[in-house]
């Protein structure tokens, strides 16, 4: 039974992983075209590196993770502690409203968030669909999964410590300074790095709020994609693979660490 069910894990990680190890094995790939290995070559990385449009889509994906990150984390961080230290009307309520960007199809919330600013233009006159747009919608997301990973961490806390600090003295933004935010600092980072990785790699939601000069790398694989294969969009999709899985196991190593 054990063989057998070793046998599947196999099998079933093959069939999820097979498809990345084959574009990252093209990537290297001397053949221009079809599937066929005919050498090892770094050509098309060089390639890559030497296109301006390659730069400014990659400026434009950092500007847009970072920027996002950090005001998902803010935010997202401030929520979990209200939800976990605070009582309030409504609360339970509000924690179920967090699942809610994480299971929505990403397709629903692409055109709400287009809706929303076509909306906010036709009333406001602001904001035109930009790299403004595509930031916005990107923490409308991430908020939400910062939110569950810091909350996670805040809930493994024992109370008394801020009890502690509150009894000597410390007042609620001295306790928080002091003591919460450094006790849950993996937590933090860890929701940090998950929203990172979710927002380079985000399609849906950039393709409907993008407008024009703000591609992503993402948006650009997608242009070229449609124009035939290219060995350059396995080196970038190899690139954006490699960047996504140093955040995701940074975020892994950060949550495995004690309170």
């Amino acid at each position: 039974m054990r063989r057998l069910l070793a046998l599947h894990a196999l099998l079933v990680y093959l069939f999820l992983y097979l498809p990345i190890l084959v574009i990252v094995a093209l990537s290297f790939n001397e053949s221009r075209r079809g599937v066929r290995f005919t050498g090892f070559t770094l050509d098309w990385y060089r390639a890559l590196f030497q296109d301006p449009r390659v730069l400014e889509y990659f400026l434009n994906t950092l500007l847009v993770a970072f920027v996002s990150t950090l005001v998902a984390t803010v935010l997202g961080t401030l929520l979990a502690v209200g939800l976990v230290r605070y009582r309030f009307p409504g609360k339970g309520f509000l924690s179920y409203l967090l699942y809610i960007p994480v299971v929505v199809p990403d397709v629903v919330m692409g055109v709400s968030l287009l809706l929303l600013f076509a909306l906010a233009r036709e009333v406001l006159g602001f904001p035109r669909l930009s790299l403004l747009t595509v930031i916005l919608g990107h923490i409308t997301f991430q908020v939400a999964f910062v939110t569950l990973v810091v909350r996670s961490r805040l809930l493994l806390l024992d109370p008394a410590l801020e009890e502690a600090a509150r009894d000597l003295g410390a007042r609620g933004w001295q306790t928080f300074w002091h003591v919460t935010l450094p006790l849950a600092w993996p937590g933090v980072m860890a929701g940090a790095l998950l929203a990172l990785t979710l927002s380079l790699d985000d399609f849906v939601v950039t393709f409907f709020t993008a407008g024009p000069g703000a591609t992503t790398l993402p948006l650009y694989i997608y242009s070229s994609v449609k124009l035939g294969v290219s060995p350059k969009v396995h080196a970038l999709s190899t690139l954006i693979i490699g960047l996504s899985a140093f955040f995701l196991a940074l975020g892994y190593a950060l949550t495995r660490r004690r309170v």
